[in-house]
């Protein structure tokens, strides 16, 4: 299975513990994007919605392209009721739009996923003139805040991180757009903060697509020492967590 299907498999836990962007992300992306509800907006693998209600409830035109069945069905159950919420069960890479144009089209770390002459290439030609391309990733660094803990989860991953099939997905071009036609992209960035217990810290460890992969008994062992070692660090771990927003335009 690809990793980009593997989340799919754990809709539940994938909705309860992915993390959510900040509020401030979302006011500076509607303000720069001028999103009301005369605007059409695509989002690419919306997930279980982690990036969904903000933009929806501004009460523009929203599609959504999601390839799991399982999320689909999740998305339905949420925002189904709502009346500008359109949700395309598909894949973006070989779907066909017809005539179709957005003023926006967003990404919050979908993206990443889509190969890049795909991605730039596609929402280019998907995108009014003036249009904007919107991608946003949440950068989570544990070992500040916490060294001695980090340093003590680092071997537990020595021992037990064994992948049936190795995680080699690269980083994704972010500021390549231009490439492709795009302005020049604006990156901006918004801090947030996590805490956890041991138990909320395996659980969200297990939304990993490289870790829902790992072999028995390699990943009880790989969960039952994560969680040892934050229970010996006080039941607490904490996130330093950095916001990513990407923005770019299409020239009018």
């Amino acid at each position: 299975m690809e990793f980009r299907r593997v989340f799919d498999t754990i809709p539940e836990q994938f909705d309860r513990w992915r993390p959510r962007y900040c509020a401030e992300l979302f006011a500076d992306l509607i303000d720069f994007a001028e999103i009301t509800p005369e605007k059409s907006v695509l989002e690419l693998g919306p997930g279980t919605g982690q990036a969904t209600e903000p933009i929806l409830d501004t009460g523009c035109d929203y599609h959504a392209i999601e390839i799991g069945d399982n999320f689909c069905n999740l998305l339905r159950k949420k925002y189904g009721a709502r009346e500008n919420f359109h949700l395309i069960h598909d894949d973006f890479i070989t779907h066909g739009f017809g005539d179709k144009k957005f003023d926006m089209i967003y990404s919050g770390a979908t993206i990443q996923w889509i190969p890049e002459e795909i991605a730039f290439s596609k929402t280019f030609d998907l995108l009014k003139p003036g249009g904007t391309l919107a991608m946003m990733l949440t950068r989570g660094d544990y070992k500040t805040p916490n060294e001695q803990l980090y340093n003590e989860i680092q071997k537990v991953y020595t021992a037990y991180y064994k992948p049936a099939t190795p995680y080699t997905h690269g980083g994704f071009g972010y500021t390549n757009a231009p490439d492709y036609g795009y302005d020049a992209v604006e990156k901006r960035e918004f801090s947030g903060k996590r805490v956890m217990t041991a138990e909320a810290y395996v659980a969200y460890c297990g939304t990993h697509c490289d870790h829902i992969v790992i072999p028995e008994p390699l990943k009880t062992q790989l969960f039952d020492g994560l969680r040892t070692a934050v229970l010996n660090a006080g039941d607490r771990i904490v996130f330093h967590d950095t916001f990513v927003l990407y923005l770019a335009k299409k020239p009018r």
